[in-house]
């Protein structure tokens, strides 16, 4: 366990993920989204884990760094930080999702990006 602070506010905004990937290009960012959304459009340098899998795929995580996860509206997000943080990792979920990430005029890869429907 890494004495995480399961009490600690679970939600970071879209403004801090930003920040956070400039101040660390090696963040966990873990889109939990389905494959065909995540095709649609995503954030430069987060990785692809299907909510589904990422149980299966957690041990590919890395236990020492913090982990943020973010999906179409923050539902899907917030169930994996919380899975994960009773697993003992340092796990947050982006507000508002990709939606808002997206309204807030953040930049979506491709260049053409769009937030899918789901």
């Amino acid at each position: 366990m890494s004495g995480v602070d399961e009490t600690a506010t679970i939600e970071v905004d879209p403004e801090r993920v930003e920040a956070w990937l400039q101040e660390q290009p090696d963040l966990q960012l873990i889109d939990v989204r389905e494959p065909y959304e995540r095709d649609a459009g995503y954030i430069a340098g987060s990785r692809h884990i299907e909510l589904m899998k990422l149980s299966s795929e957690a041990a590919t995580l890395e236990r020492e760094r913090p982990v943020v996860f973010y999906c179409r509206v923050g539902a899907r997000s917030e169930m994996a930080a919380q899975a994960l943080r009773t697993a003992g990792f340092e796990a947050y979920s982006m507000s508002g999702g990709l939606l808002r990430w997206a309204h807030e005029q953040r930049a979506l890869t491709p260049g053409d990006g769009y937030v899918a429907e789901h």
